[in-house]
């Protein structure tokens, strides 16, 4: 059950508040969004990098995907046609395409390192700003 709010208590509260502090109300609000707004921030760098893990690895697949192509494509032509020119193709198609399966693989693992070690060296600031705010409201009120 919500207990009922008087207002008369909540305006003598921020009454109260601004004579304790010296700030105004559009003061204390200002302050309040600064530290909201450092939340944000913190909030948008994750996101970025979820989004960046998650091209990763999009990438990736798109590079076994392209792999998975070609090998099928040669095995498709040594096993449909006769000729030797396109049986040829198929058996260069083959290695081709685990290559590229390779070569996505070693990308892939290479990137990722890079994300996490970027990762462990970002330091979240919102956290710090909100101390920081903290710490200037009390040496503000002193």
């Amino acid at each position: 059950m919500q207990a009922d709010v008087n207002p008369e208590s909540l305006l003598t509260h921020r009454f109260m508040q601004k004579e304790a502090t010296g700030k105004s109300e559009s003061q204390h609000l200002k302050d309040h969004l600064k530290v909201k707004d450092k939340e944000n921030a913190e909030i948008r760098d994750t996101l970025a990098h979820e989004r960046t893990e998650l091209a990763n690895e999009r990438t990736f697949l798109a590079y076994i995907r392209t792999a998975m192509g070609l090998v099928l494509a040669g095995f498709s032509l040594i096993q449909f046609f006769r000729h030797q020119v396109f049986v040829w193709i198929g058996v260069a198609l083959i290695p081709a395409g685990f290559f590229v399966g390779i070569v996505g693989l070693k990308r892939f693992i290479t990137k990722r390192r890079s994300i996490t070690s970027k990762r462990q060296q970002y330091t979240p600031t919102s956290t710090m700003h909100a101390q920081v705010a903290v710490l200037q409201n009390k040496e503000a009120e002193n």
